[in-house]
C-alpha cells in the first residue's frame, strides 16, 4: 500500500470512527415506479439521523439476498443531469443502470454528496482553479477541503434495510469498497465502470488514477492517459 493510499485510509477510517458513535439511521417513506429507457425501476426515498439530505436507492426487482448488483453513486449535478464532459459521473449512472437492467435486478444508492462531499458552489470554485491548470486535489485542497470528503455510512444503512446481504459493487474506487465492508457490507467482489476518455475529462481521469489510486483501465506514463491494450479482470 502506497503512501497516498494510507493517507486515504486514514482519512476514511477517522470518518467511520466518528460516524459509529453517531449511529447513523435510515427510515424508508414511500417510493414510487419509475419507467426508463433502461426498464422500470423503483425509486426509494429514504430520511436520516445524520443529515436533512434526501438520500435515494434506485431499485429493480428484488434486492434482497446475497450478490446484488449495486452501485453507491454520489450526487453529480453537473454530470447527472447536465450532461458534462469534465467527469465521468453521468456516464458511469447511465453504464450502471444499463447493467442492472442487463442482470434483472439491482439497485443504485444515490447518495446527495455533490462534488466529491463538498457541494456545488464549492465545485465550481475547484472547476475555475482547475481550469487554470490546477488538478482536482489540489483544487480542493487550495480551498481549504479534502481531496474527498464523502462518506458511505448512509449507503451501507440503506443496503441494509433493502435487504441487500452482499454486493457485487460496480466501482474503481478501493475506498468506497473499504469504506462499505467497514460499515458492514460485504463487498463480494468488484465490477470495473468505466467511461470513456475525452479532451474534458482526461485530466480529471489521470488525477484520479495517480493521485486517488482509482483502478482505471490507463496507462499514466508520460503525463498522458490512454487505454491499456490488455484490460486486466475485476479485482475482487
Amino acid at each position: 500500500m502506497n503512501r497516498r493510499t494510507v493517507v486515504f485510509q486514514t482519512m476514511m477510517n477517522l470518518r467511520a470512527v466518528k460516524t459509529a458513535s453517531a449511529k447513523p439511521t435510515v427510515t424508508r417513506i414511500t417510493s414510487g415506479r419509475i419507467p426508463t429507457e433502461h426498464g422500470d425501476f423503483h425509486l426509494v426515498y429514504f430520511t436520516n439521523s445524520v443529515d436533512n439530505k434526501e438520500h435515494l436507492a434506485f431499485c429493480m426487482g428484488d434486492v434482497s439476498g446475497e450478490d446484488i448488483l449495486t452501485r453507491v453513486h454520489s450526487e453529480c449535478f453537473t454530470g447527472d443531469v447536465m450532461g458534462s464532459r469534465r467527469c465521468d459521473c453521468g456516464e458511469q449512472l447511465q453504464r450502471s443502470m444499463a447493467m442492472v437492467a442487463a442482470e434483472g435486478r439491482g439497485v443504485i444508492v444515490y447518495l446527495r454528496q455533490e462534488g466529491r462531499g463538498i457541494g456545488l458552489m464549492a465545485k465550481l470554485d475547484a472547476y475555475n482553479l482547475q481550469d487554470q491548470g490546477y488538478d482536482t486535489v489540489d483544487a480542493n485542497l487550495m480551498l481549504g477541503h479534502g481531496a474527498d470528503e464523502r462518506e458511505y455510512s448512509l449507503a451501507s444503512c440503506i443496503l441494509q434495510d433493502l435487504g441487500v446481504a452482499s454486493v457485487q459493487l460496480m466501482t474503481n474506487n478501493p475506498l468506497k469498497i473499504s469504506a462499505l465492508q467497514a460499515s458492514g457490507i460485504n463487498v463480494s467482489s468488484r465490477v470495473s465502470l468505466e467511461a470513456p476518455i475525452n479532451d474534458d475529462n482526461e485530466a480529471y481521469l489521470l488525477t484520479k488514477a495517480k493521485r486517488m489510486d482509482h483502478m482505471l483501465v490507463m496507462r499514466v506514463d508520460a503525463g498522458t492517459a490512454t487505454r491499456d491494450e490488455n484490460e486486466p479482470q475485476p479485482a475482487n
